[in-house]
């Protein structure tokens, strides 16, 4: 068990503390004043790329020492960082816009200094998952934040089926020359879903592109999609119930045989079977029966 009282433990035990401070996704007025100032007074700053977050140190008159930690780096970088913050030394981990500690290697460094009983303090601002959720017109009341999707379609065609049945509106980043081979599979596993393509946050260009599936892929066809994305989907919970059927219906006109072997192009003969199994509503045992005779 982990107790952590922010402002008064780092004091007591002489450690540093470590801050994740949140940075601009777009705008440099995303910024905040607490941010600035945190980013001054702490004794080292831990940044995904050096070099972009120089920039931003720039701008706002900031001149902390700066030092890299990212994927490449963190095994090596990680236990020195833990050392000096036990040392007492604060240091602020940034990302290279948003919240760091969110599908990036400054997870491993929160857990770390978690199992070495250094204060996390959080020093949150802009999110793009978020912002695009608030935008999007689709409930917000449940949410998965699912990360990237894989690039590869089989792979991609489990990670979306794996995500079918969550209730939960479901929000994703994607870049744009991937985002019509990724909106043609969403449909062909999820449905023709009500989404919302998010892009450029809180920069000049934003833009929101809200619709069913297939409305945004014809919109992206006319107008080549530009810049990084957020893809916000409707979940299960929020279509009705003949449109819930719709990612089923690809298998009605199969024979048990070919529905396995459907399967088996993702996942080994037994794994199918229970796939089968679970679509129709039958016994395991009874599919395993049938396509084995």
């Amino acid at each position: 068990m982990n107790i952590q009282k922010s402002f008064t433990d780092a004091a007591k035990e002489g450690s540093g503390s470590l801050y994740l401070v949140a940075t601009p996704i777009g705008n440099l007025e995303d910024m905040t004043f607490r941010a600035i100032r945190t980013l001054k007074e702490v004794q080292l700053i831990a940044a995904e790329d050096t070099r972009q977050t120089r920039k931003l140190l720039t701008h706002f008159e900031i001149g902390t020492r700066i030092v890299s930690y990212h994927e490449h780096n963190k095994r090596a970088s990680g236990p020195e960082l833990i050392r000096l913050l036990l040392e007492g030394q604060s240091i602020a981990l940034v990302s290279d816009a948003g919240l760091p500690a969110i599908s990036d290697p400054g997870a491993d460094l929160v857990k770390e200094a978690i199992e070495n009983n250094i204060p996390v303090i959080p020093v949150p601002g802009a999110n793009a998952a978020l912002s695009a959720l608030i935008i999007s017109g689709l409930p917000t009341e449940r949410f998965l934040f699912a990360g990237f999707p894989p690039r590869e379609k089989k792979s991609l065609t489990k990670w979306l089926m794996e995500l079918q049945s969550e209730k939960g509106t479901l929000l994703f980043y994607e870049s744009p020359h991937r985002i019509n081979k990724t909106l043609a599979v969403l449909q062909e596993v999820l449905g023709d879903r009500q989404i919302a393509c998010v892009r450029e946050l809180t920069k000049r260009h934003e833009e929101a592109v809200r619709g069913r599936v297939t409305e945004c892929m014809e919109w992206f066809e006319e107008h080549p999609p530009l810049g990084e994305f957020c893809i916000v989907v409707e979940g299960a919970e929020g279509i009705g119930a003949s449109e819930q059927l719709l990612p089923e219906i690809w298998w009605s006109e199969l024979d048990l045989e070919a529905h396995v072997a459907h399967y088996e192009e993702q996942y080994d003969r037994k794994e199918a079977i229970k796939r089968v199994a679970v679509d129709r509503g039958l016994p395991k045992r009874d599919v395993y029966n049938e396509v084995n005779r």
